[in-house]
């Protein structure tokens, strides 16, 4: 069991997974400026957005003994971060870019203890081939509005739209979350979930991942 959880985060879908640990847990919000700096590489922007946003929430809580979970998403095409789009036409193009084509999603996590202000961070990287979707479909999807507050303007999960070609890599990542980081993360001080994060991950997106044991054993 992990005593006082706190996920810096207001995503549902961070939510949503982490709930299947079977871990109380209450949210704090913690909002950074998401602007990537010059020549940052993406992995170097994530990881410094998880911290940040940890540390941010830390300002708020009371609790001298809070461990705070933050998480950092985003999209990585030809070597450039694709955000959140700010508006329908620029989804479009994110979605137009990235049909056809494979590009990776990079997630840091990043685990604060405050009674020391210890910290631990992990990176998941994944690799993402995308279908040859319709241009209708795009327009579809856009008008959903659904796209406009996720990196790279897709959600993988989408009942309707269904963007990914196929997955051989962690589908946890691709939502905004890796359970089995997170999990090894924990291991580094002792804690565990009261449910097991891997099967029941797997179980829930209905998904047989293929690198759990790999992540898990390194």
């Amino acid at each position: 069991m992990i005593p006082n959880l706190v996920l810096a985060s207001n995503s549902p879908r961070r939510r949503e997974l982490l709930s299947l640990g079977g871990q109380d847990y209450r949210v704090v919000p913690a909002d950074v400026d998401e602007t990537p700096r010059g020549g940052e590489d993406p992995k170097d922007y994530v990881l410094r957005l998880a911290q940040e946003k940890a540390r941010v929430a830390a300002t708020v809580i009371t609790d001298q003994d809070a461990l705070i979970l933050a998480a950092d998403t985003t999209v990585v095409h030809e070597g450039h971060i694709l955000g959140k789009p700010a508006n329908a036409e620029e989804a479009k193009d994110m979605l137009n870019e990235l049909r056809r084509k494979t590009h990776w999603v990079v997630t840091a996590i990043a685990l604060l203890r405050t009674r020391d202000q210890s910290m631990h961070t992990d990176l998941a990287q994944t690799e993402v081939p995308m279908r040859n979707y319709s241009d209708a479909e795009i327009a579809a999807y856009v008008d959903s509005e659904d796209p406009l507050d996720k990196a790279g303007a897709y959600a993988i999960q989408h009942a309707g739209f269904h963007p990914v070609a196929f997955m051989q890599g962690c589908y946890a990542n691709v939502i905004g979350l890796p359970l089995c980081h997170l999990q090894r993360s924990l291991q580094k001080w002792g804690l565990s979930f009261d449910k097991d994060l891997s099967p029941a991950c797997q179980a829930h997106l209905s998904y047989d991942c293929p690198v759990t044991s790999q992540i898990l054993a390194w």
